[in-house]
């Protein structure tokens, strides 16, 4: 049997990163997770099917065909899942838009990019070693500097949202979606000058 370029009709990858388990929800680093838990309740579907080490489903967001997906490799081995799924579905890296937790950027603010290094995120870094390459589209999701030099980072990325902090991700995490969908419907650079505060 021939499949063209692209088998089974997929356009996109949407990778939400994070970590799998109870304790690890709500916590800065799951932010990726949280976003995609936003798209499931939009499409009225839960994110649950067991396919590429990743929990996932398929949406049709803005027009395209969407394989959302969390990675439930751990965050460090993130590029597994992303891997197959990239094969699988013959997706070229200009289509696996990834959203993850930043520590460098503010609490609730968003930054689109084409691509770019993994500025030590190892999600993404794990990413890059298994698509081969940094030019793949990401939506970082700003969760605050550690408080002071000294403090875990692992504490800190590993904290959970509280109070303020949790008002303000939860608005910021239906940007996300918001973003999300702008880009599927008008591309990356829609996406960027609007959703790039």
């Amino acid at each position: 049997m021939m499949f063209g370029k692209n088998s089974g009709g997929v356009a996109w990858l949407l990778v939400c990163l994070g970590n799998p388990g109870d304790k690890y929800e709500n916590t800065r680093h799951n932010v990726g997770f949280m976003v995609a838990d936003e798209i499931g309740e939009r499409q009225n579907a839960p994110i649950q099917k067991l396919k590429f080490k990743a929990l996932t489903n398929l949406f049709t967001i803005s027009g395209q065909k969407v394989l959302v997906m969390k990675p439930i490799t751990y965050m460090n081995l993130s590029g597994e899942a992303v891997r197959q799924a990239a094969d699988f579905y013959k997706i070229q890296p200009d289509h696996v838009l990834v959203v993850s937790d930043d520590t460098a950027l503010a609490l609730g603010r968003l930054r689109i990019r084409k691509g770019g290094s993994a500025g030590g995120h190892n999600g993404l870094k794990n990413i890059i070693l298994h698509l081969g390459t940094d030019q793949f589209p990401r939506l970082r999701v700003g969760v605050g500097e550690k408080p002071h030099p000294d403090y875990d980072m692992a504490d800190w990325v590993l904290g959970k949202f509280v109070g303020e902090d949790k008002k303000t991700v939860d608005a910021a995490v239906k940007r996300a979606a918001d973003a999300i969908e702008c880009i599927l419907a008008d591309g990356l650079d829609k996406g960027m000058n609007r959703f790039n505060g």
